[in-house]
């Protein structure tokens, strides 16, 4: 198929997506991968377990995409109806697939030590009118249709399934499938400026952008992604493009960015560590361990994060990270000599370079006049020198603990940075 522009559309399908109780990631990861091989996304439509919406879907997504990619429902339960859907909707009828089916069985026999049902046996069962797509992580066979021009990609919803199958059979087929266009994306991550203050700043570059390259703004919590995108034909030359453009954005933010790789700030702070050969440690009160998830997110995470503690209760910052008793007494747990001795007191523990320590109240209660809800304390300690700063943050329980944890690690990468550039 030749076309300047190859457009897709993503059905979810399952009740589940509808009323919230699942979560649709699914849609987010397969655009992002889809993007990156130069397919645009059209539409993204969820649907629930209903033959008729799900029908409906079908016939309008291909009048808008080339691809039609469907997630969910090929499960061996009554409410899975996607497959006979399918099969009715292709003009096919059912029929067993030996590969599918010997999966299925290697999987029971195998992992699961328990009976096959003749639930499970259908699922190798598969429409006649479709390419086989074998599922190395799990039961249910994905399948591929062609009608009318339109490419049509069945998978199941199981994110790790799903991944599997775009992974193996999908994203390598795309260039055969399709004449697909280059796209080039280049990302920065800016702090500590808003996003209309941001705007404002490099109206001029983003004025002066040729028609053929956007630039997105991505805002988060006190933070901007910035990303700049072009498509063509040579990938070589919209490579040097935006590389060039790119160059000129980081000089007019040099002071706002955090790293010019699209890349979290726990990567961020990992990518640090890792080429300083540095290790780093954590004592967190208010945030419940969650910067030290942030970090453990990492492949690899642990070559420099030690481990963490988590001082929710007084006597646990006292007995495990020495915080004096008469500290706590006379000025309290949020306070910035709390701080500044969990911070001391987990450095010294796990024996590591950095450490940082968060101690705040998140609310919805616990606040007072002279410490109000969201007033938070933050210590980072290095080799020669401990560094504290108060913070009030706005938002309901969740999002406060989130935004502590962001200014965390911040306030610690600025931290190694400087520290960095003085032993140069």
């Amino acid at each position: 198929m030749n076309s300047d522009r190859i457009n897709a559309s993503i059905i979810t399908i399952g009740d589940e997506l509808l009323i919230g109780q699942v979560i649709d990631t699914n849609s987010a990861w397969i655009a992002q991968e889809l993007n990156k091989a130069g397919v645009w996304i059209k539409r993204r439509v969820a649907v629930g377990d209903v033959r008729d919406e799900i029908w409906n879907a079908l016939d309008e997504e291909s009048k808008h995409a080339n691809l039609i990619l469907i997630t969910g429902g090929l499960g061996p339960t009554a409410d899975d109806i996607t497959k006979p859907l399918l099969c009715e909707y292709f003009g096919g009828k059912l029929v067993v697939n030996n590969e599918a089916l010997e999966n299925v069985k290697n999987i029971f026999q195998r992992y699961l030590n328990r009976p096959l049902l003749e639930s499970n046996l259908k699922q190798a069962e598969v429409p006649d009118v479709c390419t086989v797509i074998q599922n190395k992580r799990g039961t249910a066979p994905g399948m591929c249709f062609e009608k009318q021009g339109k490419t049509f990609i069945s998978m199941p919803g199981v994110p790790h399934e799903m991944k599997g199958m775009m992974s193996d059979y999908v994203l390598p087929r795309l260039p055969q499938m399709f004449n697909l266009s280059a796209v080039v994306h280049r990302t920065l991550l800016t702090a500590g400026i808003g996003e209309s203050f941001l705007s404002e700043r490099i109206k001029h570059f983003e004025s002066a952008l040729p028609r053929h390259v956007k630039l997105a703004y991505l805002p988060n919590l006190g933070m901007v992604r910035l990303r700049l995108t072009a498509s063509g034909k040579n990938m070589e030359k919209i490579t040097a493009e935006v590389g060039k453009l790119f160059i000129e954005l980081q000089q007019q933010l040099q002071d706002v960015m955090v790293i010019n790789e699209d890349k979290t700030l726990q990567e961020a702070v990992g990518k640090i560590l890792t080429e300083n050969g540095k290790t780093l440690s954590t004592a967190e009160s208010c945030t419940g361990g969650y910067i030290a998830h942030l970090l453990t997110s990492i492949p690899g995470s642990s070559s420099y994060f030690l481990g963490g503690v988590v001082g929710y209760d007084n006597t646990v910052k006292e007995n495990v990270l020495l915080v004096d008793e008469d500290t706590i007494d006379n000025v309290g747990a949020v306070s910035e000599e709390t701080v500044w001795q969990m911070a001391q007191g987990a450095k010294e523990l796990m024996k590591t370079d950095f450490a940082v320590a968060v101690s705040g109240i998140m609310g919805p209660d616990g606040g007072t006049e002279q410490k109000p809800v969201g007033t938070v304390w933050i210590a980072v300690s290095g080799k020669s020198k401990t560094l504290t700063q108060k913070i009030m943050v706005r938002y309901e329980r969740l999002l406060n603990i989130q935004n502590t944890a962001t200014q965390a690690l911040l306030m610690l990468l600025k931290f190694i940075r400087e520290e960095d550039a003085g032993r140069k």
